[in-house]
């Protein structure tokens, strides 16, 4: 996906400036799709020069006046059109992933256990503000129109996801708390 992409959904839902923009990739987008602020304003300027978006210069008191950005009928048509073709499959892609593949070439297995166990609660603390914004956001969703429909079933992936993530490192952790009580009970 290209952030374009991510930038044009955003924008369908609410037009907004760029540092809204930003605020809403901090706080939902950002949970999947990752950008900074420089490369927001970086691609909004170039999706208007293209015609993929519209802005208006609303003055502000006290402030620079901003621009807020909305989707053009191009822009809406690009979004169509994307949203119908399959997305590319990607790997799993995890540095955790990697590390805990090679974690027997450790100098220190104890600290790779720790690594994990300290991945284990960032995964449980996502999942708990996953799962805190369903309940905020979304505490009928079997009344939800259409689009806040899709935001809840995205939200819930995201929640199932740090749900494996969890089960995967409990299982990881336990069995190699498993192996070395056997390995010390084996010593005495």
């Amino acid at each position: 996906m290209a952030l374009e992409h991510a930038l044009l959904v955003s924008l369908r839902e609410r037009a907004a400036s760029g540092s809204e923009l930003t605020r809403r990739f901090d706080k939902s987008f950002g949970y999947f799709w990752s950008a900074t602020h420089q490369q927001i304003y970086r691609t909004l300027a170039r999706m208007e020069a293209d015609g993929w978006l519209t802005s208006t210069v609303v003055p502000q008191q006290g402030k620079p006046d901003t621009k807020v950005y909305d989707v053009s009928p191009v822009g809406e048509k690009i979004l169509a059109a994307w949203l119908t073709e399959p997305p590319a499959t990607t790997p799993l892609r995890s540095d955790l992933a990697v590390k805990l593949r090679g974690a027997s070439f450790a100098d220190d297995r104890a600290g790779v256990l720790d690594m994990a166990r300290g991945q284990r609660a960032e995964h449980e603390a996502r999942a708990a503000a996953y799962r805190q914004m369903l309940a905020r956001q979304f505490p009928h969703p079997e009344d939800l129109p259409d689009a806040d429909l899709d935001r809840y079933l995205v939200l819930r992936a995201g929640v199932r996801v740090e749900e494996g993530w969890i089960g995967f490192l409990d299982e990881y952790l336990s069995t190699h708390e498993r192996r070395a009580a056997g390995v010390r009970a084996k010593e005495a």
